[in-house]
């Protein structure tokens, strides 16, 4: 009853403001969202603005190839008009086959009939045209797919991320229980006459160190969940939940085996590709003009001052012919625009090899970025355990009398920052696979390791 009174309260506060209707409308109810990187990065394409418009522009394309292949076809058109003479031409028709009018015109005039024209040759032109719209085609169908890696690389960036950062919130706020809980068996230590006032102290100073990292740790959360659900285009007011866990999956590294991938699948080198055939086919575009022009007509009609009396023998008349245009001088247009494109060629064969280079470093660092974290992995993977052995250790020294205060509060830290560098390097290494993935230009790792995706 509640809900439905602040309802209609706002309707009328709405109507009393003229406010518009979709600023009033009342919000809706947060939604629950439990995620797997897979429902992630779909839902990501499914909101994302580029990706939409850029799936407008591969039906542009479509549309362009289907204008170019009607350019091959010929150009039917039904005429029909009327005019109105003031004067017209007298002449004999006795024994005329045709009615003197069709030739001279009526008073009252009236014509109909079908025109048929056809480019018989332009010199290539319509035939580069619709190679090149088929290359348009293809150019924006590899923009998509470079969208979406990118899109996919950026999704797995922040979901991972968000990972990481809950790893850190745990490894904070472990570390803060530890040394909350120190910090009570030294006070009641010290409240007993065993422990100084020092160890009170120093115990006391190390919460008050943990506690801003466990806030730090907090808002690293919210902000990546925030910048999360910004990229899939959901509600600020709903939750999400992450399915997976941090770990990773050892793959095999090779060099040579990923670049020469990245050459056969990166959208950026097909684009290149795409667009140096484009500039080839220009250079025929631009020759076309300085080659002959031949045309083709065909007209078939009726003219007649009586509509009802139209359709007869009398009043019909036709034509064709051929037209043909040899350009002699044309003050160097057809070379210039030759030369122009023979240029644009070679331009886009020299940024082809610049982009080779680029995707050869770019597949080196990742390789580099992939053994660097797998080194840290490992040389931390066994310290974690060693590291709670020596924390164990040292908290049965210090209640029993034998160990230091400062050796407890050490072995926390030197615990809690191993754990750290041991999930850092976990996400580094699964970000140098997803770095390595969109610089070969597709999903290439499965989800255990190194197996190849189709």
């Amino acid at each position: 009853m509640m809900r439905i009174t602040k309802i209609l309260s706002e309707g009328i506060l709405c109507l009393l403001l003229g406010t518009p209707s979709g600023f009033c409308d009342t919000a809706e109810e947060p939604r629950h969202y439990s995620l797997s990187l897979q429902d992630a990065i779909r839902i990501a394409f499914e909101n994302n603005r580029d990706i939409q418009i850029q799936e407008e522009e591969i039906k542009v394309a479509k549309a362009n190839i289907l204008y170019a292949y009607g350019r091959f076809l010929p150009k039917v058109n039904l005429n029909t008009a009327y005019t109105h003479n003031g004067a017209i031409l007298r002449l004999a028709t006795t024994g005329a086959k045709k009615d003197v009018g069709v030739f001279s015109g009526y008073q009252n005039d009236n014509t109909m009939g079908v025109s048929i024209d056809e480019t018989v040759y332009n010199g290539g032109a319509d035939y580069a045209n619709f190679k090149q719209a088929k290359i348009r085609l293809r150019i924006q169908e590899e923009t998509l797919r470079l969208r979406k890696l990118n899109v996919a690389f950026e999704t797995k960036r922040l979901y991972y991320g968000l990972l990481l950062a809950y790893e850190n919130e745990r490894i904070a706020s472990s570390l803060l229980r530890q040394a909350q809980s120190h910090y009570e068996d030294v006070k009641h230590k010290f409240s007993q006459g065993i422990a100084s006032r020092f160890d009170l102290l120093q115990s006391k100073v190390q919460v008050s160190k943990i506690k801003p990292e466990v806030v730090k740790a907090n808002n690293a959360v919210e902000s990546i969940t925030a910048d999360f659900k910004k990229l899939l285009s959901l509600k600020m007011q709903d939750s999400v939940e992450i399915k997976d866990k941090l770990i990773f999956f050892p793959i095999q590294v090779d060099e040579e085996r990923f670049l020469k991938d990245a050459y056969m699948h990166r959208p950026e080198m097909n684009l290149k590709l795409l667009g140096i055939d484009m500039n080839k086919l220009q250079i025929q575009t631009a020759g076309a003009s300085g080659l002959p022009q031949i045309n083709a007509s065909l007209n078939y009609g009726y003219r007649s001052n009586n509509l009802g009396n139209m359709f007869n023998s009398r009043h019909n008349l036709w034509s064709a012919g051929v037209s043909v245009s040899i350009p002699i001088f044309d003050a160097f247009s057809a070379m210039a625009k030759v030369e122009e494109a023979k240029a644009r060629y070679v331009q886009s064969c020299l940024e082809k090899d610049n982009l080779g280079e680029q995707i050869a470093v770019e597949i080196k660092k990742g390789c580099l970025d992939l053994h660097q974290a797998l080194s840290i992995i490992e040389a931390s993977k066994d310290d974690i355990e060693e590291a709670k052995e020596a924390l164990r250790i040292a908290q049965v020294r210090f209640y029993s009398g034998e160990g230091t205060n400062l050796d407890v509060l050490d072995s926390q830290v030197t615990l809690s920052q191993i754990e750290k560098n041991y999930s850092e390097a976990v996400y580094d290494y699964i970000m140098a696979k997803a770095f390595l993935e969109k610089s070969i230009g597709k999903e290439y790792f499965t989800e255990e390791g190194n197996e190849e995706k189709d």
